[in-house]
């Protein structure tokens, strides 16, 4: 799976940014148990992530009352969401911010992340969520020079790469949209 793996983590659109992450030294192989839960909570983080994140368009034509009750009750709601993650997971418990390129192949982590051994479970935690991270078993494919190393993500399932899909295309939209709004 090594060249195969890296080739197709090369070939697909990946998320390039700074998150809450950490990773440690996984026994393998996987008990079958725990890759099944790991793919139940995966798929309740990367659902409660993309809910979370999803802004619906605004529209300045309509100011009816029942419009801007809705505005006002998401924006109540949001913000009990802040607060409820923040009681849930302070920010002086969260793990580092690391840079990282990740699609639902693989990840790319700097030499902080790797730890000894041949698999790991890296937990990566989403800002709009962040008491719920995403646990991702993966075996170390590729080491580079520099001490980081490429990592194939093993037993996800279906329904967590298929998730895991629409995020990064959601992340890669939002900064084409970032980056299309910010220039002249």
């Amino acid at each position: 799976m090594t060249a195969s793996a890296w080739n197709e983590f090369e070939q697909r659109l990946a998320c390039e940014d700074s998150w809450h992450a950490d990773s440690q030294a996984l026994a393998w192989p996987l008990p079958e148990g725990l890759a099944q839960r790991l793919a139940e909570r995966n798929t309740a983080a990367l659902a409660s992530v993309a809910a979370l994140e999803e802004r619906r368009a605004e529209s300045a034509d309509d100011d009816s009352p029942v419009m801007q009750e809705l505005s006002r009750l998401d924006a109540k709601l949001n913000a009990l969401i802040d607060m409820v993650n923040r009681l849930a997971m302070p920010a002086e418990t969260l793990p580092p911010r690391q840079s990282l390129r990740f699609n639902a192949i693989g990840a790319v982590l700097p030499a902080a992340m790797v730890p000894a051994g041949d698999a790991l479970l890296l937990r990566l935690r989403f800002d709009a969520c962040p008491g719920v991270p995403l646990e991702l078993p993966a075996h170390i494919e590729r080491r580079f020079a520099d001490g980081g190393a490429f990592v194939a993500f093993q037993a996800l399932g279906d329904g967590v790469a298929a998730s895991l899909e629409r995020f990064v295309f959601r992340q890669h939209r939002r900064k084409v949209a970032g980056a299309r709004q910010s220039a002249p």
